[in-house]
């Protein structure tokens, strides 16, 4: 277990450093086709400030997107005593606790850190879990809180966002910036092209590459916080039978979630931001014995 913390986050810095590249190499395509190297430390800079703002945003930006409403304890007691009880557990700062009005059952953690973590779930996941697979769903979500998951999907947010508008910029000065571009290597001018097309793409792989990772490190570290392995499987196996698409869906939140918030279809399915239900149960059950 402890093996797989490290690993994932020695992965994590570098793929973090992949963001680094993906936004370098936008900036040198437009700094090559405009003939201007300075653009390329301008492009990083701007995108670093970006991402900067989202880190404090991001947050409070998700949760709205969701219609996560915040709750007392007064409001829901079984839920906030559940998220309470795990709280003094793992030994972290109570976190906000949110209610999202969907029959879709489903969860998410957010924030930047653990003292400033929320934790939300839908009613529908209140109503077709019992207290034993609750307990386990808002464990995995506090693991993304003390694995600094939270954080690692805020910035990654910021920095998929910022590659798209980079993107989309790029395009825009080339085609319609003007400009006199006809020295410029006709090899070099489809090169540019390819490099600012696939950025997106590449940086949603990435994020995709992130989420699924802490998925499943998320169901190990909330297995050791209830010493639950059988909690946490039958509340997946239960998303299985009664899961649905949330009322308010959106791609750029979806990795937040405990399920696919999404409709389901290949293409959801080839770039799911989540493992398949199916290998998550199996994962937990095989390493029972070792939680």
């Amino acid at each position: 277990m402890y093996k797989a913390v490290s690993a994932n986050k020695r992965n994590t810095i570098i793929i973090m450093a992949l963001f680094i590249g993906i936004v370098s190499a936008v900036g040198w395509a437009v700094a090559t086709l405009y003939g201007q190297p300075l653009i390329t430390p301008w492009v990083i800079g701007g995108a670093a400030l970006y991402a900067l703002f989202q880190y404090f945003a991001a947050s409070k930006l998700a949760v709205a997107m969701t219609g996560a409403k915040e709750i007392k304890k007064s409001d829901n007691p079984r839920l906030w005593r559940i998220v309470e009880n795990l709280a003094i557990t793992t030994g972290m700062p109570m976190p906000k606790v949110y209610v999202m009005d969907d029959p879709a059952p489903n969860a998410f953690a957010t924030g930047r850190d653990p003292k400033h973590a929320i934790v939300a779930a839908t009613t529908g996941i209140m109503e077709v879990m019992n207290d034993r697979e609750l307990e386990a769903v808002m464990a995995h979500e506090l693991g993304h809180v003390k694995n600094y998951d939270i954080r690692v999907s805020m910035i990654t947010f910021g920095l998929v966002s910022a590659i798209g508008v980079l993107s989309d910029i790029a395009l825009h000065m080339m085609f319609f910036g003007g400009g006199d571009r006809r020295d410029t290597n006709p090899i070099v001018y489809v090169v540019g092209i390819v490099v600012i097309l696939l950025a997106p793409i590449v940086a949603m792989l990435v994020q995709f590459a992130i989420s699924r990772q802490r998925e499943y490190l998320a169901d190990a570290t909330g297995v050791l916080t209830t010493r639950d392995s059988e909690g946490l499987a039958s509340a997946l196996e239960k998303l299985g039978q009664y899961g649905q698409p949330m009322k308010r869906q959106n791609t750029s939140t979806a990795h937040l979630f405990f399920s696919n918030p999404l409709k389901s279809g290949f293409l959801s399915k080839l770039f799911s931001t989540h493992p398949p239900l199916e290998e998550r149960v199996s994962r937990l059950r095989k390493n029972a014995d070792t939680f």
